[in-house]
């Protein structure tokens, strides 16, 4: 029982670190331009020119 002492806290700070990272890429605007990933996926920007 003494064990959920340590992985109780350990639980919560991880959580944390969790959120703090998801709230960080939500700041920096990592989720700007959703639209424009599915599109730059379907270009055929790398393959040389015939």
């Amino acid at each position: 029982m003494s064990i959920l002492l340590y992985l109780i806290p350990i639980a919560l700070g991880l959580g944390f670190i969790g959120l703090a990272g998801f709230m960080w890429t939500l700041k920096n605007g990592q989720y700007d331009d959703i639209e424009g990933a599915r599109w730059r996926i379907l270009s055929d920007d790398d393959l040389p020119n015939r």
